[in-house]
């Protein structure tokens, strides 16, 4: 019977994709990590921290992940601290909401790209 964390059978033959998956877990992890920011605050430090330490082990596609969290970090604190200095004439509050949803929507296309194994499109924008 066979074990839930999918080890090949003593003598079953495994493939070379197989052999050599790359895992994506500490990509998730990251995501999920800048998801908990809206509740915990640093936690997008933290994430930020492992996407430079990941970066460089994995696949190009992998690779392009751990590139787009790490611009997602960069390119949200410039967002963020702009969109705060305009809180003094008001309009910084509904672009402050828009950064939110902005983080959800990468963060969400991340995910999709890391369960479909491709990295995700337009890594090199400031939208989304």
């Amino acid at each position: 019977m066979r074990d839930n964390d999918n080890a090949p059978l003593e003598g079953e033959i495994v493939s070379e994709e197989q052999r050599h998956k790359p895992d994506t877990t500490m990509a998730m992890v990251i995501y999920a990590l800048y998801l908990a920011s809206f509740f915990l605050g640093f936690t997008s430090i933290v994430g930020l921290v492992i996407a430079y330490v990941y970066k460089g082990k994995g696949p190009a596609w992998l690779e392009e992940h751990y590139r787009y969290q790490i611009r997602t970090f960069w390119i949200g604190l410039v967002y963020g601290i702009v969109f705060s200095l305009l809180t003094f004439i008001l309009i910084g509050f509904p672009l402050l909401l828009a950064l939110g949803v902005w983080l959800i929507v990468r963060c969400v296309k991340g995910f999709k790209g890391l369960q479909e194994k491709r990295a995700p499109s337009n890594v090199d924008t400031w939208l989304l």
